[in-house]
Parts: C-alpha cells; structure tokens; sequence
C-alpha cells in the first residue's frame, strides 16, 4: 500500500511533513512533546483507523495515536500518528444510565451532556482529557473512593487490532482483550469508541479551599489523620500549588504557594460540612470554595489548566502515611522549600479504589494503596533534566513507605523504559498482559506508549 493508496481509503487528511496541516494535525496538549511522525492520519471514522493500522503494518511502522496529547510520553518518531480528535459521536442512553462515547470526546463535552439528563461518568480532574484514553489507563476521579477507577465500569469498547480489525469487545465475545484493554492503554489496538454506566449524580457537596501556604504543615497532617475516619462517599486530596503571576490565575493566588484542599462528598451536604469543619477551623483561607454544586461544575473541584503547558510529572503509591512521610513531602515541597515544582498533590485512596471490579481488569496496583502522589513541574526541555531529578528526588525521600509501584495515567516521558512501565501493573498481571500481547500484536505494532512487549 503506497501513500496515494492510503489517502484513497481514508476520508480524513494524511500527511506528511512537507504537507502544509501537519505540524497543526499534530497540536498537543503537553508542549514538552514534539510529535514528528512519518506519516499523520486524521481519523474521521473507524475505517480511517483500520487503514492506517493496516498501512503501517504493511510497511513495518509503529502506531501512534493522539487524543488531547495529555499523556503523550514516547517520541512519535518513524510512525504512523493518528489522530482522533474527529471521532465525536457522544450518545446517553437516559434509561439504561449507559453512554456510547468515541475517541475524540473531552470530558468537558460529556459533562455536559450528561448533566443535562442527571447522569454523571467517573471523570478525572482536567475537562479536557479525552474520555477514552483516561479511561484506558484506569481513570482516577474524584468519585472513585465510592464508585472506583472509571476503567471498572466499561462495558464494551471498539478497537481496531494489529490485524487491522475491528472488534467490538465484551466480556463475553474476548474476555482476555477486555481484561487487558481496560487498564493496560494503548497497547493492543485503537480503541475508537467505549461503552460504560453512568450514575445518577445530579449535585454533590464539594470543591477547594485554598490556605496560604504557611499553613500547608497544618493542612497537610490534619489530612492525614481526617483520611483515616472519613466515609467512602468522601474523596479528598490536597495539593501543594504554586502557580505563576499569569493571567489565567486568581489574583490572590499568582506567585505564591497555597495548599489547596479538594474535596467531593456524595453524601447529605449538611454532613458534608461537618466533615470538612476541621479544615475551616485551621485558619483564615484566601478562597474557600466549598459547597454544593452541580455535576455540571465537577471541573471546578481541582481548578486544572486548560491551557497548553511544558509539562514534566511523576508519582508514586503509598501504602501508608505517617507524620514523618508529612514532614518529608513538606521539606522538599512544602513553604521552606526551594522547590520548582508547580503542584504536589497527595490524593486519597482506598474506598472502591481498592477492591476488585465486578468484572475484573487489568487496573493494577490496589489493595496496598492508600495514598497517591503526583507531582508536576512547568518548564521549557532545557529544565527537564533539573526538573525530573527533583520530582525525583521527593519521591526517593517518600520510599519508606512506597508500595514501589505507579499509576499508569500518571506515567509520562521518562517512565518509559519497559522495567519502569511494568511497575503500573501488578506482579501477577504482567504476564498474563504480555501473553495477551502476543496474541494480539506479536511484532508490537502498537509500542508509542508505556509499553508492554509481548512473550517471546
């Protein structure tokens, strides 16, 4: 198949990078990635999918897909780069409590839908992640210590395979491809559209309380201990913030670090109150932002940019957190600290985050999980070396009580390496992930990611 062939099957542009569009095709949203593939498809439908995975298989070339470009982490180099932010089609069954969504839809486009009707998805914090990579990688929201990973609630999903297939999987027709596929990414085909429950969340007591940052040690041990008694209806983080004298910033919070409390309750609102009170009563915030609100706000919770960034991040999973863990994560991040990074987070976990799905997937690492740590840096790449080393550097300081593995959604460029990536899956899954793999991509097509290489 030449590339006029493949520009006759596919209704969408394909590019090459003389082409005027292409470096435009492939916009992103972590600027930190510089896609530079040999050919880009801009995928309108499934067909267009099937034919590049079929062109590049023909000639040898990894595939590459590009929702939002939150997660772009491996050089696109060589490949064959398609994109779907054309895929749209976003249909809610209101009955069935059921959504059909395709690649390309942003959360902040399902939200909207969906509140419409009463009905809420297990989003994540940023409305302008795609639905259906985030839900790839597990997707962890703020409902997920009563409802779990978004990941847990797919009900079916369309993928074109190594084959240039295109399957629609269930947990009847492939049971192994639908364990695999949810919570294992990008790695066995293109997933063009996924089905999944909805929940009947209309409102919810939550949102952020931001505190001046020389009550982040008061902020941060109170979380401690309030993580320990809080219901499962409640799920809360707070994050460590020091954003830039911008426009896009409050006023109040430009240049300055703030502890940032995020909470969401599912619960009576009136408890609710009593629950966050112990917070109100630490001191004087800058903006409290607590209250009821619609589904419709949810993205208000975390307040993330929606904006292009440089973006540079990395985590880690807790099995437990001490005083003296509060105290490390403070000294290197915390208001006597030089530190670069523009957020610290430490998010709360454990609830429905812990158990085991009613239909199990490959969603990795949960019963030993009580606490998550994301960390984010902002810089252009002559920093990245500088940046990473100091991320790194607070998650060395927190390995006492590491459980040593990831979250695959908070993986990104320099958790590459296979050793690496295999630490988002748990010691029993792995195996059966690769052999999987080989099944269904054994020259591993499908390798721009966080890879898992199939069995020899």
């Amino acid at each position: 198949m030449s590339i006029g062939d493949l520009r006759a099957a596919v209704t969408g542009p394909v590019l090459l990078p003389e082409d005027e569009g292409y470096v435009e095709e492939l916009r992103t949203y972590n600027l930190t990635v510089v896609h530079t593939p040999s050919v880009v498809v801009g995928a309108e439908n499934a067909a267009d999918v099937q034919a590049a995975v079929k062109f590049a298989a023909a000639h040898d070339l990894p595939v590459a897909v590009l929702g939002a470009g939150h997660g772009s982490s491996v050089s696109s180099a060589g490949s064959v780069l398609i994109t779907t932010r054309r895929l749209t089609g976003l249909a809610i069954d209101e009955g069935a409590r059921t959504a059909r969504v395709e690649a390309g839809v942003r959360w902040a486009d399902f939200i909207e839908q969906a509140s419409k009707v009463g009905l809420a998805g297990l989003n994540g914090s940023s409305p302008t992640v795609t639905v259906v990579s985030y839900t790839l990688g597990g997707g962890l929201g703020p409902f997920g210590r009563k409802h779990g990973y978004a990941a847990d609630h797919v009900t079916a999903l369309e993928v074109v395979t190594a084959d240039g297939q295109l399957r629609r999987v269930t947990a009847e027709s492939e049971p192994d491809l639908f364990w695999a596929l949810r919570g294992g990414k990008g790695n066995f085909g293109v997933v063009v559209a996924i089905e999944f429950d909805l929940f009947p969340i209309r409102s919810f007591y939550g949102g952020g309380i931001f505190f001046p940052g020389e009550l982040s040690g008061k902020v941060l041990h109170l979380f401690r201990e309030w993580a320990a008694d809080v219901p499962e209806e409640m799920s809360g983080s707070v994050g460590l913030l020091h954003l830039p004298p911008l426009p896009f910033v409050p006023e109040p919070l430009r240049d300055r670090l703030v502890a940032h409390l995020r909470i969401t309750y599912l619960g009576d609102p009136a408890e609710g109150e009593r629950l966050v009170a112990p917070f109100r009563a630490l001191g004087e915030p800058i903006i409290d932002a607590v209250g009821e609100m619609p589904y419709s706000a949810v993205a208000a919770v975390h307040n993330d940019p929606v904006d292009p960034l440089p973006l540079f991040e990395h985590g880690a999973l807790l099995s437990e957190l001490p005083a003296e863990a509060v105290d490390e994560f403070l000294r290197l991040a915390g208001p006597d600290a030089a530190s670069p990074l523009v957020l610290a987070e430490i998010r709360h976990m454990g609830g429905a985050l812990a158990r085991p799905p009613a239909v199990p997937n490959a969603v990795g690492n949960r019963d030993a999980t009580l606490f998550n740590i994301f960390l984010v840096a902002a810089g252009g790449p002559p920093d990245a070396e500088a940046l990473h080393g100091y991320e790194q550097t607070l998650i060395d300081a927190l390995a006492p009580w590491s459980t040593g593995r990831r979250y695959l959604n908070f993986m990104f460029a320099g958790d590459a390496e296979p050793q690496t990536a295999a630490l988002a899956w748990s010691e029993e899954a792995y195996p059966r992930l690769r052999e999987i793999k080989r099944r269904y991509d054994p020259a591993n097509l499908f390798r721009i990611n966080h890879n898992i290489p199939p069995t020899n």
